[in-house]
């Protein structure tokens, strides 16, 4: 199986398997406001060179390949676009935040096992005015775990800086049923709308949105090739409402997201931190449920070495 390694250009680093780039991470995004400016993850490209993510689509513009999207933060918007409001449906208000990239922490502190390529990020959230609510820590891994997958890690750590409890939720927990979305959030090529969306023991579409599970995938296939690829998203059993519900669509488009909030607000008080992590596979070929179940395993156990340390009980009750 081939190393993996990251290379780092002015506004993005490359993860490189043999010469090939799997994956580019763009931590200085040139977007607008309204967008909710934040590093996000795309192309994204299984070890056979299929790409699996969409930039900035006409119908959500927000929406980047992989990124770290929520959109309700207490009266903030990190997701882009207009904000759900009780009563009114979707307004454009003056609330779109900001991701800030501050910098990496050096490489001796990002060491990486054999096989695997790590770094850490710090970031800042500034919210639209120009207040500083959140430091976070962000940890990107890779590691090749078959001859046709390879496995992306994430883990974040969100420390309120300011003097207030910040509450995290999504449009249902403020009104708008099953559009819990809000977390890790993954957008598909075009040519998956009307894949298959996976999950332990079956195979669906839209009406498995809302379920919980410890992981879900999705399977599709592309334009031109004919190919088919798989990405499964696991869950850490250490997050928050574990087994998370799932925001998943394939009617509309190809979308993921395991939501920890999406039925139920969370509250991060001052000085707390929040800690999540999340394992996503890229893989060649068509899947079922049983061959995703086998990606999520292996997922799962390759998870716990190649990201930080999961967080003390200490940590997680501190963030009620």
């Amino acid at each position: 199986m081939p190393d993996l390694r990251i290379a780092r250009d002015d506004d993005r680093i490359m993860i490189h398997a043999a010469g090939e780039v799997l994956a580019e991470y763009v931590f200085r995004p040139a977007h607008p406001t309204f967008e909710s400016p934040r590093p996000y993850l795309s192309p994204i490209r299984t070890l056979g060179g299929e790409t699996v993510s969409l930039y900035r689509p006409h119908d959500h513009v927000w929406h980047k390949g992989i990124a770290w999207s929520l959109p309700v933060v207490g009266d903030e918007n990190f997701w882009g676009g207009p904000t759900f409001v009780r009563g009114e449906g979707y307004v454009q208000l003056p609330n779109n935040g900001e991701q800030r990239h501050v910098g990496f922490e050096p490489k001796d502190a990002a060491a990486s096992a054999p096989g695997t390529a790590r770094c850490v990020e710090l970031l800042e959230w500034i919210t639209q005015t120009g207040e500083r609510i959140f430091d976070e820590e962000r940890t990107l891994a890779a590691s090749v775990i078959t001859d046709d997958a390879w496995l992306l890690g994430f883990a974040t750590r969100m420390a309120n800086t300011t003097d207030r409890p910040i509450p995290i939720g999504s449009p249902t927990t403020r009104g708008r049923e099953n559009a819990g979305y809000g977390g890790l959030f993954w957008r598909g090529p075009r040519s998956f709308t009307g894949g298959s969306v996976l999950a332990p023991g079956v195979a669906g579409g839209d009406e498995l949105r809302g379920i919980r599970s410890p992981w879900m995938g999705f399977t599709g296939r592309h334009d031109e090739t004919d190919a088919a690829s798989t990405v499964v998203l696991v869950d850490d059993p250490a997050n928050l409402q574990h087994p998370p519900q799932w925001f998943a669509r394939s009617e509309e488009f190809a979308c993921l997201c395991p939501a920890p909030f999406f039925s139920d607000e969370h509250v991060v008080e001052p000085g707390a931190a929040m800690t999540l992590r999340y394992g996503i596979v890229i893989a060649d070929g068509a899947s079922d449920p049983e061959r995703a179940a086998r990606l999520a395993g292996l997922a799962a156990e390759r998870l716990p070495e190649l990201l930080v340390p999961a967080p003390t009980a200490a940590e997680t009750s501190d963030a009620s």
